[in-house]
């Protein structure tokens, strides 16, 4: 149940992007040139004078950025600049809530960022040069190397919305990306129309940047405040356009369902399944009356709004609190589930009626998992953030393959004595930013990831993901 964030700082703008720990700091000069070795988070600590530093080859394209107070959630908006979009630069807009300092000095963030740039690596250079061997090297050439890269610091284009308290959590309807759905710590969840800030944003120009905008006063197009206390669980269907659930602290969930007029009719009568805080929700991409839920008392629930009971079964799921869900998308049969004690599972959700429905479980974090979400483009993909400050990227596909590693070694040079009791599914870990809340694949860009931290955001693109877009992709 890690949820705010501890002190929030507004950021300051720094000069060079990438000079933090983890994330692009380099070595003093007086510091020989040693070997390049795995770190791995939790295990291995930094010795006096040492310091990570991020191997840029690991990924596609990385950028930081912020929008001043720490946001605990966002959320990515479908755009129209194209359904499955590969070239760079890129191109993102956002909507994301913070949790400022001062009750009063809250808004909801709507930007673009834009020359998103990177470079596409290959998976296995086809030539590898001995002097590039030593991934640990701090030679100027490879910082103009990286230059030439394309890591220009993107274009940052900012509306500011004021919003009465902090917000926990943020999300835009599918269909209809400029509606826009808030919890706030007021206990009041509301909507908002956001078009005339977004079609501000298309019309400027992309290369000049309005990150310090002053802070608007709108009215939500609807304001509901019959939860009893305040909550961070809430979803839009992905079948039923304007048709949403929320929950809070107290164990209740609403189910609202629009009506004509931009308003909604949200029912009085609210959901009772969990016997402790709704911590997350999310509806089933093929049935429209289906959505789960779960709890700090451990469990998920699986609810249909078109039964007389709408309580269609109780699955313990972990030990400790259920912190996040994630429904898959591209397979409806999966669920995969994140803990405060650190661990995520996944299930299949047809085999429920034989008892045990999980079918893959992981104790890789040892602190709590902040947000879970499949990736829209691979079906077997997810990414998990933690409180150990780690974002993972999973491939529930990979098996250990002895040979074909040792023939990747062989043609990579490869001299790094690499760990052997990481999880063969783990496919990328990232680093750099301190607090993770929430992380977001973009629905049109394939291995494009967004995070949020106390710290500001990252974007990022892993080179090792294959970007392989089904053809069903909508």
């Amino acid at each position: 149940m890690v949820r705010s964030l501890k002190n929030p700082k507004k950021a300051k703008r720094k000069n060079k992007q990438g000079a933090k720990k983890g994330e692009g700091s380099s070595s003093s000069d007086s510091v020989p040139s040693l070997p390049a070795k795995v770190w791995q988070p939790g295990v291995d600590k930094l010795e006096e004078g040492e310091e990570l530093q991020c191997d840029a080859s690991a990924y596609n394209s990385l950028h930081a950025f912020h929008i001043g107070w720490p946001c605990l959630s966002f959320d990515v908006l479908r755009d129209s600049l194209g359904l499955v979009r590969t070239d760079f630069p890129h191109t993102v807009y956002c909507v994301a809530g913070t949790q400022a300092e001062k009750s009063s000095w809250n808004s909801i963030g709507i930007f673009k960022l834009s020359n998103i740039s990177g470079k596409r690596r290959d998976l296995v250079p086809d030539k590898i040069g001995d002097e590039n061997a030593d991934m640990g090297s701090n030679s100027s050439d490879s910082d103009e190397e990286e230059e030439e890269a394309g890591q220009v610091t993107p274009v940052l284009q900012l509306h500011k919305v004021f919003h009465e308290g902090c917000v926990n959590r943020i999300r835009a309807m599918t269909q209809n990306p400029h509606i826009v759905a808030s919890w706030g710590d007021t206990g009041h969840v509301q909507v908002w129309d956001f078009s005339s800030h977004i079609n501000a944003l298309a019309e400027s120009r992309s290369d000049l940047s309005h990150g310090a905008s002053a802070v608007s006063n709108q009215a939500p197009l609807f304001k509901f405040g019959g939860h009893k206390d305040e909550g961070y669980a809430i979803d839009w269907s992905p079948l039923a356009p304007g048709k949403l659930v929320s929950g809070d602290c107290k164990n209740c969930i609403h189910l609202w369902e629009p009506t004509s007029g931009a308003t909604w009719d949200v029912c009085a009568k609210s959901f009772i399944g969990h016997t402790a805080s709704v911590e997350d929700l999310q509806w089933s991409p093929t049935e429209p009356s289906v959505f789960a839920s779960c709890s700090v008392d451990g469990n998920i629930v699986i609810w249909d709004t078109n039964m007389k009971n709408p309580l269609a079964a109780t699955i313990k799921a972990h030990k400790a609190d259920v912190n996040v869900i994630s429904w898959n998308r591209l397979a409806s049969c999966m669920l995969a589930s994140g803990s405060d004690d650190g661990t995520f599972s996944i299930r299949d959700l047809r085999m429920l009626k034989e008892g045990d429905s999980v079918v893959a479980h992981f104790e890789y974090h040892k602190h709590p998992i902040t947000s879970i979400e499949w990736s829209p483009h691979e079906a077997s993909t997810v990414a998990v953030s933690s409180s150990d400050n780690q974002l993972t990227i999973w491939d529930l596909s990979l098996e250990r393959d002895e040979e074909e590693e040792a023939e990747f070694k062989a043609k990579m040079k490869e001299h790094v004595n690499a760990p052997t009791d990481l999880p063969p599914q783990l496919l990328f870990v990232h680093q750099g930013q301190k607090d993770l809340k929430e992380v977001h694949w973009h629905s049109q860009i394939p291995g494009m990831v967004v995070s949020t931290a106390a710290d500001g955001f990252n974007i990022l693109m892993p080179s090792n993901i294959e970007n392989v877009v089904p053809a069903n992709v909508a």
